[in-house]
C-alpha cells in the first residue's frame, strides 16, 4: 500500500511540475522513472526492460530525426511551404486544411512521428513566412496525424498491437475504422475554423509576396537532394511494406539514416549534436514511470473492476472501454495503453462472446488510444515530438494550451466514435 501511495504521488507530482513548467519535461520525467527506481517500485532490471521494450519508439525517433535533418539542409521544406502557399494563395485557413489533409493521409500509411517530423517544419516555415502564430498549424497537424493514424493497420504503433492482439486484417481497420477517421477530420477542420481559422487576416501585401517567391531559388544542396530522396522514398516504402518483410520500422528507419550519412559524408559529431536527445530522455523517464505504474497493478485493478462492474451488459463494456482506454492514454500514452488493455480485453472479450459482436470491443479500444492521444502531451509520441519541433522554432506550447485544444477535439472525436459504435455494433 505504501509503495502504490508513494508511486501515484510521484506521478502526479510529475504532471505537476511539467504543467507548471518548473522543470523541463525530459529531467522531470528522468526524475519520476529514477524515484521509483531508488524507492524499490522497479528495480534496475524493470528500468532496463521497460526501455528496451521500447526502443523500437526511440531507435525510429533517432533515424527519422537524422534523415529529417539531412533532408532540411537541402532547402526541399522551405520549397514544399511556398509551393503549398501559393495553392492557396495565402489563404491560412486553407492552408491549414491542406496541411492536415496531407497530415491525415501520410499519418495512414507512414509512422506519426515521421509525418510529424516531416511536416512540422514546413508548418512552422509557412506560418513565419505569413507573420502568424505556429501554434494553429502545428496543434493541426498533431491531431490530424493521430486522427490519421486510426484510418489503418499500419497507421499507428497502436493499431500493430491491436491488429495483432485481437486478430485482426488491414482492410477490416479499413472498413471498420476509417469512417471514423474521416469524419473526425471534418470535426477537426470545423473546430480550427471556428477557433482559429475566420480570425485569421494575412494583408494582401504578404500574399502577394507569397505569390511572387521563386520556390525554385530555396533548393541549396541538389545532389544531397536526390541522395536523400532516393533513401528517404526506399524507407517509406519500408514502412510501408513492413508487415510483409518483417525488418521492424527501427531498423529500417536507422539503415536508411546511416546509409544517408555515410553517402553525404557527414562526420558523427555534426549528426549528433543535432539530434533531440531531450525528446528521447523525456520517453526514457516516462517509460520507467510507466513500468512503475504498471507494477503497482493500478490499471489491472481498474480493468478487473471494469470486467465486474460491467459484467452482461455488452454495451456498456464496450462504451466503458473507449473511454476508460482514452484516459489512461492520456496519462501513459497511447502505445502502453493499447499493450496493458489489450491484455485486459483478452479475459473480457470471451464472456461476452454470445451477446454481441466481439470484435466491437478492439474497436473501441483502437478509438481510445488513437483519438484519446490527442487529450494532452503525453498521449502520443508524436505530441512529444511536435511540441519540441515547436519549442526548437521558438513556439512554446505548454501543458494547458496543448489540454486545451487537444480535450476538446478528443471530447468531440470519441463521442462521434461512442456513437459510431453504438449505431454499428449494438
Amino acid at each position: 500500500m505504501i509503495y502504490m501511495l508513494i508511486g501515484l504521488i510521484v506521478f502526479f507530482a510529475v504532471f505537476y511540475l511539467m504543467i507548471t513548467d518548473k522543470i523541463p519535461g525530459p529531467w522531470a520525467t528522468m526524475i519520476g522513472g529514477l524515484i521509483m527506481a531508488l524507492v524499490g517500485i522497479i528495480n534496475e532490471e524493470d528500468a532496463l526492460t521497460a526501455i528496451s521494450e521500447r526502443l523500437e519508439i526511440l531507435f525510429l525517433l533517432i533515424g527519422m530525426m537524422i534523415i529529417v535533418l539531412l533532408v532540411s539542409e537541402t532547402g526541399v521544406f522551405q520549397w514544399f511551404a511556398i509551393k503549398v502557399a501559393q495553392l492557396v494563395r495565402g489563404e491560412p485557413f486553407r492552408l491549414i486544411v491542406l496541411l492536415a489533409i496531407v497530415t491525415a493521409l501520410c499519418s495512414a500509411f507512414l509512422d506519426n512521428v515521421t509525418t510529424i517530423l516531416l511536416m512540422a517544419p514546413v508548418s512552422i516555415l509557412l506560418a513565419k513566412q505569413l507573420k502568424l502564430d505556429p501554434f494553429p498549424f502545428i496543434i493541426t497537424e498533431v491531431m490530424s496525424a493521430n486522427i490519421g493514424g486510426l484510418a489503418t493497420l499500419i497507421g499507428d504503433p497502436t493499431q500493430l498491437i491491436i491488429g495483432a492482439e485481437g486478430n485482426l486484417g488491414f482492410n477490416e481497420f479499413l472498413f471498420n475504422t476509417a469512417p471514423v477517421a474521416v469524419l473526425s477530420m471534418a470535426l477537426l477542420i470545423a473546430n480550427v475554423y471556428f477557433i482559429y481559422g475566420r480570425h485569421m487576416v494575412v494583408p494582401n501585401e504578404l500574399k502577394a509576396r507569397i505569390m511572387e517567391l521563386d520556390s525554385s531559388r530555396s533548393l541549396k544542396d541538389p545532389k544531397l537532394l536526390k541522395q536523400a530522396a532516393v533513401i528517404f522514398t526506399l524507407v517509406l516504402i519500408g514502412f510501408i511494406l513492413n508487415n510483409f518483410i518483417n525488418k521492424g520500422l527501427a531498423i529500417i528507419s536507422l539503415s536508411g539514416a546511416i546509409f544517408l550519412v555515410v553517402i553525404a559524408k557527414r562526420k558523427p559529431k555534426e549528426i549528433f549534436e543535432n539530434v533531440e536527445w531531450e525528446t528521447l530522455f523525456f520517453f526514457i523517464g516516462l517509460f520507467m514511470m510507466i513500468k512503475g505504474i504498471e507494477n503497482l497493478n493500478i490499471i489491472n485493478m481498474i480493468g478487473d473492476k471494469l470486467i465486474k462492474i460491467t459484467s452482461g451488459k455488452f454495451d456498456l463494456a464496450v462504451i466503458a472501454v473507449t473511454w476508460l482506454s482514452a484516459g489512461f492514454t492520456s496519462i501513459i500514452g497511447n502505445v502502453a495503453n493499447a499493450a496493458t488493455v489489450s491484455k485486459i480485453l483478452g479475459v473480457m472479450v470471451p464472456t461476452f462472446d454470445k451477446i454481441g459482436d466481439p470484435k466491437a470491443f478492439w474497436w473501441a479500444l483502437s478509438f481510445g488510444s488513437c483519438l484519446g492521444g490527442n487529450i494532452t502531451m503525453l498521449g502520443s509520441a508524436t505530441n512529444v515530438v511536435a511540441v519540441g519541433a515547436a519549442a526548437k522554432a521558438g513556439c512554446k506550447i505548454d501543458f494547458f494550451k496543448f489540454f486545451k485544444f487537444g480535450g476538446l477535439i478528443a471530447f468531440q472525436t470519441l463521442l462521434l466514435a461512442t456513437i459510431y459504435l453504438y449505431v454499428r455494433y449494438m
